[in-house]
């Protein structure tokens, strides 16, 4: 997260273009590296003051015409905008890259589409000249599988992020941070009601990290900032109340385990299957804290794990697999008569259960289909073991006959 390339900002105390009359001279280093639209850079001096009147209606005009897409802080007319449908303010935006100032931005309105089965959409950019980006998304998450085919989850629900607490349905971490939009405040307001996917704000740094070396600055960053997002969408939906922010109630971030083989994923009773041991998978990281979702993911590439082992055990989210649960009906699972419904296949594994706090889905799955017999070994005890932990159970899967 550290840029070493430097961005020192300089005032202009010094600065006398008059003192010599000189209007050849070469401007100084900090002048050469203002936009060329800079108001000084175009009055610094009596030739460019001359011209000035000349090029200030087509300067207004681009200007005006790229308001959405040219925000640049402490630069022209628009020096006091803010940033991100104008929920971010310069401070805001500066911690989010390390201080710096010369951030660009800009964002395509949330808009509803004309019936709103499709929830709100929007889009925001913030834009380093050093390379790095922030990308900022507003949507509705979709109900099949994670969000929006298994990316989202993949990305969003990773055991690298840490949950907001509080009762926020989000998370956060040096390179993603996503926070639901109340259900109470248009999260979901379509006439189908729960069954719809929450409506969400979420910020991708565009790289990806494999490691447990959290920079926790930089993830309270993005959780604050999520949060004004956040605030801000509701207020401009006419929503009483704030969040508050979240940073100093959230744990540590997680750090690889040091497994035991009777508890696979810091899971007691749950033995970590010979298949998995010779596999030689790197050590697995575990969601740390409270929250929406408990996940445990080994051998993590591309923000795809290897294997991944989750908990989703809030309602709001665990919709998002409601369709998924329906996809095996030629591997059912079963557990119980009205228990809840799930599969298993040679790749994955879930079980989605009714429990007293509503819908929890218990999930595993590879990124290939050499291993069935782990799998199934995997759901079953999974799946107890952890219904048994957030007091869903007892949960006893019965599997359809292998082959």
């Amino acid at each position: 997260m550290t840029d070493h390339t430097g961005d020192n900002e300089h005032h202009d105390s010094t600065e006398n273009p008059e003192q010599d009359g000189d209007t050849t001279a070469v401007p100084p280093p900090h002048e050469r590296h203002r936009p060329w639209w800079h108001w000084r850079r175009l009055t610094g001096s009596r030739l460019r003051l001359a011209v000035t009147a000349g090029v200030a209606g087509a300067v207004a005009g681009a200007l005006l015409g790229g308001a959405g897409v040219a925000w640049r802080a402490e630069a022209g007319p628009f020096a006091d905008d803010r940033a991100c449908w104008g929920a971010l303010s310069r401070d805001d935006v500066a911690a989010l890259f390390d201080g710096k100032t010369d951030i660009e931005t800009s964002d395509v309105p949330i808009t509803t589409d004309r019936i709103g089965s499709e929830g709100p959409s929007g889009t925001c950019r913030l834009t380093s000249p050093r390379g790095r980006r922030i990308t900022v998304e507003a949507h509705r998450l979709d109900t099949r599988f994670g969000g929006s085919g298994d990316q989202w989850a993949d990305e969003f629900l990773s055991a690298r992020l840490t949950p907001l607490g509080g009762g926020l349905l989000g998370m956060a971490s040096d390179t993603r941070a996503w926070l639901a939009v109340p259900d109470g405040c248009l999260g979901r307001p379509s006439r189908t009601g729960v069954s719809d996917g929450p409506t969400v704000i979420d910020m991708n740094t565009g790289w990806t990290v494999y490691d447990d070396e959290v920079d926790t600055e930089a993830r309270d960053a993005l959780a604050r900032a999520v949060v004004k997002l956040v605030n801000h969408y509701m207020a401009d939906q006419g929503c009483a109340g704030t969040i508050a922010d979240p940073v100093g109630g959230m744990p540590a971030p997680p750090r690889f385990l040091d497994e035991k083989k009777d508890a696979m994923c810091g899971v007691e009773g749950l033995p970590l299957p010979a298949a998995y041991q010779r596999d030689g998978l790197g050590g697995p990281l575990v969601t740390r804290g409270d929250g929406p979702v408990r996940t445990c993911d080994r051998d993590v590439l591309f923000d795809h794990p290897g294997l991944r082992l989750m908990t989703v055990e809030d309602p709001r989210l665990a919709v998002l697999y409601d369709r998924l649960s329906l996809d095996g009906a030629k591997e059912p699972v079963k557990a119980g008569e009205g228990d809840g419904r799930g599969f298993v296949r040679d790749d994955m594994g879930m079980f989605q259960a009714e429990c007293q706090t509503g819908q929890v889905t218990f999930l595993v799955r590879a990124d290939d289909a050499d291993r069935p017999g782990a799998i199934r070994t995997l759901l079953t005890r999974y799946v107890a073991a952890e219904a048994d932990r957030i007091g869903c159970g007892p949960l006893r899967l019965t599997l359809p006959e292998d082959g």
